[in-house]
This record gives structure tokens, sequence and C-alpha cells, in this order.
């Protein structure tokens, strides 16, 4: 038998996936081993600079060493135990990000899906404990808020829906950034409005202060929670802490992921009361959810983001990236946008995105496609002006050799 603990080589790794794991994933064709900082290393040896950054999962950085010794030092004491018991790394982080927000309250769970699932179970609980028999949310096409049936349903997305339906039913859908249609949406059967302040999937579309404001005002006329969904802007991305304080709303709840594990699984959904306490015992739980590992990992990761001053960062490179990208867009003529808030960028192509991706990454750098016809951009929040003269120049080349083909 094959010694399956030895590195494999890149084409054998390609063929186990494709044989033995479900065909979910469009995969580009690379094979990653390693990673530092902004950058990422293929089975091959080939370095790459990373904007896509796990998809916005790396915020600090690919091995962040804090991160890598609290995961050790963690990992040597206690792995996991119950949520029957209290668990010291989870009151930290609940602690750490109570006080750095204006919330009351943590549930931690494994993913942005899992924590939508919660925001939902959670706006639910709240108007039945207020003797409410409210069920309806209301969400905005083009938003994407998970993968399990509840975020799926409140996804904005028929593409998303198509052959799993039945979808789980009191969900509505306004046209995003629209202010009037959402205040018409709001009515006596509405338990919450969930909403992305800046549509990530849907092609990093950010939202207008109207719109948003808009949302908070219909949640307080009918007596529904405002939900965030900030998976992907949270914790820095768009040079704010929550993306919502570009907006100035506060919302009663607000879904976390991605950026909060340091590269480690975790999701949280923090509340302000009186919603906070909606949930007693045994109304939700995961067992995996607020681990010590995952905890301690989260921790040392927003300590970092603290520390480092990675949210000025991310406003400041933002800017700064932004600049360059908007110059780049009048030099080669093909590209008809540049949009986003932070480090949170998109480059909308005057022509299919994907033989650019293709391009940048046969040079060594990795984009996204998020939409046909869109690129996103989501390095690290550690990333230089070097770094991004770097992206700038190979995106620009890879934007004119696919246009020449």
């Amino acid at each position: 038998m094959a010694d399956e603990t030895r590195p494999q080589a890149a084409s054998d790794v390609m063929a186990l996936a494709a044989r033995y794991l479900m065909g979910t994933y469009r995969r580009e064709p690379v094979v990653i081993v390693r990673g530092s900082g902004s950058r990422v290393w293929d089975a091959e040896g080939r370095c790459y600079l990373d904007f896509v950054s796990g998809l916005g999962v790396n915020a600090v950085g690919h091995c962040h060493p804090r991160v890598v010794q609290a995961l050790t030092q963690q990992a040597s004491r206690l792995l996991h135990v119950s949520n029957l018991y209290y668990i010291e790394p989870q009151a930290l982080l609940a602690k750490w990000l109570v006080e750095h927000g204006p919330f009351d309250r943590a549930f931690f769970c494994n993913s942005g899906a899992e924590a939508v699932e919660a925001a939902i179970k959670l706006a639910r609980r709240h108007q039945r404990n207020l003797g409410q028999d409210r069920f309806e949310i209301v969400t905005a096409l083009g938003s994407f808020h998970g993968r399990t049936m509840g975020a799926l349903s409140a996804t904005g997305q028929p593409r998303y829906h198509a052959g799993f339906e039945p979808l789980v039913p009191g969900f509505r859908y306004v046209p995003f950034d629209d202010p009037q249609a959402l205040d018409q949406a709001v009515g006596p059967q509405t338990a919450a409005i969930l909403l992305e302040v800046v549509q990530g999937e849907g092609g990093v579309h950010p939202a207008s202060r109207a719109f948003v404001e808009a949302a908070r005002r219909a949640a307080d006329r009918a007596g529904a929670l405002l939900i965030v969904d900030e998976v992907q802007t949270g914790l820095g991305r768009t040079g704010r802490l929550f993306a919502f304080e570009h907006y100035g709303v506060v919302p009663d709840a607000v879904a976390l992921a991605k950026a909060l594990g340091g590269g480690v699984a975790i999701g949280a959904l923090l509340a302000r009361e009186p919603a906070a306490s909606a949930f007693g015992p045994g109304q939700h739980a995961s067992t995996f959810g607020g681990n010590p590992l995952a905890c301690a990992a989260a921790l040392a990761a927003m300590q970092v983001l603290e520390e480092e001053d990675l949210v000025g960062r991310a406003e400041r490179m933002g800017a700064y990236l932004r600049e360059r990208l908007v110059a780049m867009a009048r030099r080669t003529g093909h590209v008809s946008e540049v949009r986003g808030i932070g480090l949170m960028l998109a480059v909308e192509l005057d022509g299919p995105a994907r033989p650019v991706a293709d391009v940048c990454r046969a040079r060594g750098l990795l984009v996204n496609v998020v939409t046909e016809r869109a690129l996103r951009l989501l390095p690290p929040l550690v990333i230089d002006e070097r770094e991004a003269d770097e992206a700038v120049a190979i995106l620009e080349s890879a934007i004119a050799e696919a246009a020449g083909r």
C-alpha cells in the first residue's frame, strides 16, 4: 500500500479528488500546499500572490505566527469539550466581540451559513417570546446567505435554488437598494429584515445609505429585527470592524464567520438585547460551535486585528488599491467599473472574466471570478503597497492578453 502520509504529486492529488470527492466545486488546476502572509505556494513550488485569501478567510494573512501559536498551545491542552461545560477561550472571545461592538451576547457555530440559520431562528423565537406569530424574513434579490436550506431560502438568487425546491417558506425578496420596495414589503408578518450591506457573491455591490437607513426604519416601525449578514464583510474587510458602520445604522444582530478564525472554521451570531436573550436552554445549539481550538485561534486573530491595526490598514490599502485599479482601467479600456469598499473590490470587465483569471493565475496572481464579467479581489488585510502594485501590474497584463485573444 502506498504511503499516504507522504506529499503527493499535484496530478495525483487532482486524480484522488476527482475519484473520491463529490463534484461540488469547479476547482482551479492548482494544489496549494503552503501559505505565509499574502502568498501561497503550490505542490510544484510556484508562488502566488493570493487575492482570494480563502474567500476572505485569511484576513490576517496565511499562518500568522500568533494564530499558529494559539492553535499549537490549545491543541496540546484541550481540543474539544461539550458546551454542557464552560469553555475559557469561548468566553474570552465572546467578551472581545461584545466589547468591540454594539452587541450584548454571542452564539458560536462553525460557518457563515450556520450563523445565518441562527439569526433566522433567533428572529422567529424573539417574536414568539413577544407573543407575536410573525415568521417572515425579508431579504434582497442578488443576496447570498449560505447553502443550508434556511440560508439558501434567504438567498435572493434563483440560480442557487434550482433543483432544491421546495424551499423553506417564509422568505420575501425585494430589489436590492430599492428603499421603497423594501418599505412596502415589511408588514405585520415580518419577523426580520436580513441584508448584506455589501453584496459579495452578487458581485461586490455596496448598498446606498438610503437603503440601509430605510431598512432600520422599516424594522423599527414593524417591531421586526434588522439583521446584517457580515460573513464576508465583517471584521475589518471594508475598513471598519463592521461594514454597517459605514452607514450610521446599528442592527439588532450580525452574522460573522470567514475572517473570525484566522483560517480556522468558526461562525458567530452577535445580538443586542432584548433579542440577544431570545434563546433559552435547548432552543438552539451546535456540538462543535465555540470549541476550544477554534475559539483560541479566533481570539488570537482578533488580537492581531486590533494590535496591528489591520482595520485601519484595510481602509488605507483599499483606497490605494482602488486608485491603482481605476488608473489601470483608464489605460486598458477593457474595464467598465471598479467598485467596492476597503479591501473588498470588484473589477467589471467588458468581456468574460474567466480568461483573465486564468492568465492571472499563470502569472502568479490568484483572483476570483464572481460573475461572468467581474473579478473579485479579497486580499489579506496585511498586504502592502508593493504587493498591491504587483497585483495591478499582473491584472493589467492579463486583461491585455485576454483581450488580444
